[in-house]
């Protein structure tokens, strides 16, 4: 006895070619100076621009922030100054008989900090001096100070902002009081120049540490960004590689980042086009090894058609039968190329006690023979009914082609197992001269008609596609198709259909065979 099965084939999406033609593709327009540059280059630029945008912004933002607050540490300084010496003057100023004596004790108990200048003076005339600018300076020590300062003393307001192209910019603050029978000011100048000078001269120095960190970033940009793009030079690479007759080569995977999934979307299009490929180039071959013959003999009887209207009828008979036999395996290719398309077939519920009544019933036009119908499961599966139904009146075809006429043909359908592992298995009987083990081993391979089968029996007739059709439908469902035959005494044909029990609801069946083999 002999039981083969078929493990399933992988199938392969691949859309169908069109014949029509491209449309022409429209002008492109000229591609700017940064987009011809390389991407690597591109990372890196735009990397460093940001980078120094980013310090630019950091760097003015921190100055303005700096010199704002040198602004106002110097109106604080002014004002608390004044209120200083509004407190001695509450205190002290009674012990004082002149505004002279009361602004040299006080000035020479102040002790002021770099760039404050405080002067005293009475009737307008400075008589006291406390000089932050220049240590032990009697004057301002700056040129112009005096007047600077006189014209302040002068002044009818009593605060403001100057701008000295000597000292640069100042902050001033005056108090005027009266002692005794005298009148005299106090004038506190905050010189922020010196300060100013510091603070630039602090950006500049980070503006010096920013340009090393700025060509440090370079280079880790330059680097980083070669490695951000390793995966897509090594899909350039494969790109490159790739032939007309090779399609093998793939993109190393490395990681699981956005890189590591465009390179493993590039392979599975690869695998697309390479199962496409595939199935066009056995396409081609299958249709001119099978071809090649009955169109030998088609041209044969055409050279030597005879002028004899009994020849002629004759010839156009064996004519017409070879083309007949040519339109089959046409159609039998194409049916296979179809099978290795994710829409090969369409899987909804139905009722397998229909399937079964409605395969028999289909079965009875294909021959002269006693059909019995033997098992019918009842229940429901997910499948394809119109491609089950296909596959299964192959096998009963092949069955009337190799048994005569009257001769017993048995057709089935049970359910083997429970639950996940539940299979839905469907069979045909014949009481033929059986297959032999070897031919069994290949017998759902394309073109494989199984040989004589023993002394005296004729090879079985057909292209050698109906069983691996039958094949491909039940791979397509996820299946198998088996043969169990002793030789001389018949075999039956199957198909084992995954079938848990938790299949969709039943749709009424179509009866509507899509093509009898």
């Amino acid at each position: 006895m002999t039981d083969t099965t078929t493990a399933p084939i992988p199938t392969t999406a691949a859309p169908a070619p069109s014949a029509e033609p491209l449309p022409a593709e429209p002008a492109r327009p000229p591609r700017s100076r940064l987009r011809a540059l390389p991407a690597r280059w591109r990372i890196t630029a735009w990397i460093i621009a940001s980078t120094v945008v980013t310090l630019l912004a950091v760097g003015l933002i921190g100055r303005s922030i700096f010199l704002a607050d040198i602004e106002q540490s110097a109106n604080a300084d002014v004002e608390q100054e004044a209120q200083e010496f509004h407190r001695f003057l509450a205190q002290s100023a009674s012990d004082f008989t002149s505004a002279d004596e009361l602004l040299v004790d006080y000035l020479g108990r102040q002790s002021v900090h770099a760039g404050e200048v405080i002067v005293g003076a009475v009737d307008g005339k400075p008589v006291a001096l406390a000089n932050g600018l220049v240590e032990g300076e009697s004057s301002l020590g700056i040129s112009g100070g005096d007047a600077l300062a006189l014209r302040l003393l002068g002044s009818e307001e009593k605060s403001g902002t100057v701008s000295s192209s000597e000292a640069g910019p100042l902050r001033w603050g005056r108090v005027d009081f009266a002692a005794g029978d005298t009148e005299g000011s106090l004038l506190v100048m905050q010189f922020t120049q010196a300060r100013s000078a510091a603070v630039d001269q602090s950006v500049v120095t980070i503006a010096w540490v920013a340009f090393a960190g700025l060509l440090l970033s370079s280079g880790i940009a330059w680097l980083v960004a070669g490695q951000i793009l390793a995966p897509v030079r090594e899909v350039h690479r494969v790109a490159r590689e790739i032939s007309e007759h090779d399609l093998t080569a793939r993109v190393p995977v490395e990681g699981n980042d956005d890189i590591a999934a465009v390179a493993t979307t590039f392979n599975q299009m690869l695998d697309r086009l390479e199962g496409v490929y595939a199935t066009q180039q056995r396409f081609v071959d299958d249709a001119g090894h099978e071809l090649r013959t009955p169109i030998t003999i088609v041209r044969g009887h055409l050279e030597l058609l005879s002028d004899d209207p009994v020849e002629r009828r004759e010839t156009l008979r064996l004519v017409s039968g070879e083309l007949d036999r040519m339109s089959r395996i046409v159609t039998d290719l194409l049916v296979l190329a179809r099978a290795e398309q994710p829409d090969f077939v369409r899987v909804a519920g139905c009722d397998i006690a229909s399937l079964t009544l409605d395969i028999e019933a289909k079965a009875q036009a294909l021959g002269d023979r006693r059909w019995q119908l033997m098992e019918v499961a009842e229940g429901q599966a997910r499948l394809d009914p119109q491609r089950i139904t296909q596959a299964v009146l192959q096998l009963a075809a092949n069955a009337v082609q190799i048994t005569e006429s009257g001769a017993r043909i048995r057709i089935g359908s049970r359910f083997e197992g429970s639950g996940p592992e539940r299979m839905l298995r469907l069979w045909v009987q014949d009481e033929g001269p059986g297959v032999a083990p070897a031919d069994a081993e290949r017998i759902f391979e394309r073109f494989v008609r199984g040989g004589a089968s023993g002394e005296g029996t004729a090879p079985r007739r057909g292209s050698g596609l109906g069983l691996a059709i039958v094949r491909a439908i039940t791979d397509a469902h996820g299946g198998s198709a088996w043969v169990d035959s002793v030789l001389g005494e018949g075999a039956t044909f199957g198909l084992d259909i995954p079938a848990p029990n938790d299949a969709d609801p039943v749709i009424p069946l179509d009866s509507t065979l899509v093509k009898e083999a």
